[in-house]
């Protein structure tokens, strides 16, 4: 499967009070963790900066194996940004992993898992999107048809991504994983403390 990456990284982070995409995980930044895991899957990798764009892209390793988008309009919201990101998707992607910069801890082998396209026979079932689950629970990363990145395009401002996705809720494959880093949402303070026990 052909997919590219898109990683956003455009928030204020206004809770956490500093940006997200470099805080530290097991010596290495968010962002750097998720541009690292991302490129042994796909191609490009896009990363959507917004708010302290030029910090960002200083603070981490490896930003030139990545694409940087730069969101001027991120305190419209994420669909901004995936937006932005989305019109730097090369058109021979079939699909699109995507992700927010604060879930570093997604292991590679989930990343495998929504990807890979299960074959049923001599056919490939049409599937729209793969959402990750641990426990019952939805997490990130999502992977998504290429097909679909018009009808997120299209989306006015005021919407959510979750409109295009609960249009096709019947060709979702849902990929129940082992991974518990799926779920880990590191908005504040008290969250990264959190991740910083996980083992």
């Amino acid at each position: 499967m052909n997919a590219a990456g898109l990683i956003l990284a455009a928030g204020e982070s206004t809770r956490m009070g500093s940006p997200k995409a470099l805080l530290d995980f097991h010596g290495e930044t968010f962002l750097d963790r998720l541009i690292a895991r991302f490129t042994a899957f796909c191609a490009p990798v896009v990363v959507v900066v917004g708010c302290e764009a030029a910090r960002i892209r200083s603070g981490i390793r490896l930003a030139s194996i990545a694409l940087f988008a730069e969101n001027l309009d991120y305190r419209l919201g994420q669909l901004s940004s995936m937006q932005c990101g989305l019109r730097m998707i090369p058109e021979s992607a079939e699909g699109v992993l995507f992700t927010l910069v604060d879930h570093p801890n997604v292991q590679p082998s989930t990343i495998e898992a929504l990807i890979q396209q299960p074959a049923t026979g001599n056919r490939q079932p049409a599937t729209a999107l793969a959402i990750p689950r641990f426990q019952g629970r939805r997490g990130h990363p999502m992977y998504f048809s290429a097909e679909l990145i018009p009808e997120f395009l299209a989306l006015p401002p005021d919407s959510q991504a979750r409109e295009v996705v609960n249009r096709y809720r019947n060709s979702i494959r849902f990929v129940d994983l082992d991974d518990r880093g799926i779920l880990d949402d590191v908005d504040d303070p008290a969250a990264y403390s959190r991740l910083l026990d996980t083992k």
